[in-house]
């Protein structure tokens, strides 16, 4: 308990400290961990619990990146993840394992190091990108796709590190094992999922238990995780496919906002782990080496992710901003070495220069971040807008139009937008209904829109609008309340049921308000001129004018009327 109680106090100081000067939670988090540690004040010591439960927290985080990865998602980005994103992390693997080969660190820690350090920052670089709103650049869309690869590539790199450490094993056989043990784990994906999950979780949602539907999520996470133990593999390779299953569903927003949680603790506690492991004293006599490291890293990092870019014909700015937002070392980095050094593939020594190298880059990601942007604007001789889209078609697409609750009149808008080619997402909590769009292609998916989370999920922070027609006056005006305070340049379009209940979505921050009550009247009174042969014209101009009067009145709207 005192253990605990310790993790989570350190925790509440630091992180928001380092939150404040704009830099990254990881980096609170390890500092938490240094310094609770036992190479500092010594307030924890470590324990086998302690690490089990942070193995939790990778195990989750892998578990969201495949909700990510799903199928449809990397046919879209097809090319570049799976070419420009192959080719990051195997070039740049191969140089960096040949220097460590060089050094006289031999094969297998070369084959660790090398892809180790090649992998970059997903937490780090992404929340950069969206803080900067540059997550439909050009740059931005080649830099997720690496980012996406080197996700992937995680899980054989733990396979293979694990089956490293067997006794017995060499490395072709590991390799070859890693392989094999990858392929039919992707099998096992497409089997279950298209089988049997969808019908499950489908009897899940049919009724409407909050809890049963996180504690089935839950089960799918570490069920999968177990039974990749069983056949010897990892837990982490367990989570990534229990992702890449559910990310195929209607239920993916809902479940990423119910897991989120459970990611952000024991994530947090897992790199307080690390923290707890580095050596301050160590890494100040070795300072100067893992200075000259990180130097080297970045550099070489740059220049081969910059050329991969360029020889994939990407733009020159492109290009280099790309190279500068991939050159830190990764959390993963953190993963595998830590693996290596528990099964005795890594000297001590070098796995505390590894941690310290990828903590140092870490916190130089921003300035990367400056320095790629000035440089490529240099370059290019002139000064260009940091946000603007590939092309009209990709901005559209980064940015649909999100709609909470798809009775019939979200239905009716979401036809309206269909119609006018633009993009939407959808939200309800009717299984039978999500179930029933979804077969005719629709974008709709299972989630209370009520939680600010799972909008955000359903990407609330990249929409070009939202739109709320929940039948719930007091659900309605509550998202409004929320999505305003989240974002506050978003113009949200709801449905009210009287003028009274227009007056409170003004209120809370809606940009435009239509009373259902108002407008069935009009719609009511047009039909009814039409029938008693009034012209068209005078029956349009008509309605027109009690519309307008109708909402001219919004303003003047007082308590009682």
């Amino acid at each position: 308990m005192i253990d605990t109680l310790i993790f989570l106090l350190s925790a509440i100081i630091v992180v928001p400290l380092f939150q404040r000067f704009r830099s990254s939670p990881i980096l609170g988090y390890l500092a938490a961990g240094i310094l609770i540690g036992p190479n500092a004040l010594g307030l924890v010591e470590d324990s086998d619990t302690v690490h089990t439960l942070a193995e939790f927290g990778v195990v989750f985080l892998l578990f969201m990146i495949g909700l990510e990865l799903s199928f449809s998602r990397l046919r879209t980005l097809g090319k570049k993840v799976f070419g420009l994103g192959s080719l990051q992390v195997g070039v740049t693997g191969l140089l960096i394992g040949g220097v460590v080969w060089q050094l006289g660190l031999g094969l297998e820690a070369a084959a660790i190091i090398g892809p180790g350090l090649a992998l970059s920052s997903t937490a780090f670089v992404l929340q950069l990108l969206t803080e900067r709103g540059e997550r439909a650049t050009p740059y931005g869309l080649s830099t997720f796709s690496i980012l996406l690869l080197q996700d992937f590539a995680v899980v054989p790199l733990l396979i293979f590190v694990t089956l490293l450490g067997s006794e017995g094993s060499s490395f072709v056989e590991a390799f070859g094992m890693a392989v094999l043990k990858g392929g039919a784990a992707l099998l096992l994906v497409i089997l279950f999922g298209r089988y049997l999950l969808k019908p499950l979780y489908r009897m899940i949602a049919a009724m409407r238990s909050t809890e049963l539907f996180v504690s089935t999520t839950l089960l799918m996470i570490l069920g999968t995780g177990w039974l990749m133990t069983l056949a010897g593999l990892s837990m982490e390779l367990g989570a990534l496919l229990a992702g890449l299953l559910l990310s195929e569903t209607e239920y993916r927003h809902q479940i990423e906002a119910d897991i989120k949680p459970f990611r952000g603790i024991l994530l947090g506690l897992f790199f307080m782990t690390i923290g707890m492991a580095i050596d301050l004293g160590f890494i100040f006599e070795q300072f100067s080496t893992i200075a000259l490291i990180v130097l080297a890293l970045m550099a070489g990092k740059i220049i081969v992710t910059t050329l991969l870019c360029l020889l994939v014909r990407l733009p020159a700015d492109t290009a280099i901003r790309t190279g500068f937002a991939l050159s830190q070392g990764g959390e993963f980095g953190f993963v595998l070495f830590g693996a290596a050094l528990a099964l005795g593939l890594l000297p001590e020594d070098v796995a505390q220069i590894l941690m310290a190298v990828i903590t140092l880059s870490m916190i130089a990601t921003p300035l990367m971040f400056f320095l790629g942007k000035k440089l490529a604007c240099w370059l290019q001789n002139r000064k260009q807008d940091p946000r603007q889209p590939i092309d009209p078609e990709l901005a559209e697409t980064d940015r649909p139009v999100l709609i909470a609750g798809f009775g019939r009149v979200g239905q009716t808008v979401a036809r309206v937008l269909s119609e006018a080619g633009i993009s939407y997402v959808a939200l309800d909590l009717d299984q039978n209904r999500v179930a029933a769009c979804r077969a005719k292609g629709m974008p709709v998916f299972y989630g209370d829109a009520n939680q600010i989370e799972v909008l955000k999920a359903a990407g609330a922070d990249q929409a070009s609008t939202a739109v709320i027609t929940l039948d719930i006056p007091e659900a309605a005006s509550h998202v409004v309340r929320a999505l305003r305070k989240n974002g506050s340049e978003l113009p949200i379009y709801v449905r009210a049921r009287d003028r009274r209940h227009m007056a409170i979505l003004e209120q809370a921050g809606a940009s435009v308000v239509v009373s259902e009550a108002a407008e069935f009247s009009l719609q009511l009174g047009s039909i009814l001129l039409t029938s008693l042969e009034v012209s068209a014209d005078e029956v349009a101009s008509i309605i027109q004018s009690h519309r307008e009067e109708e909402y001219k009145r919004l303003g003047d709207i007082v308590e009682g009327e």
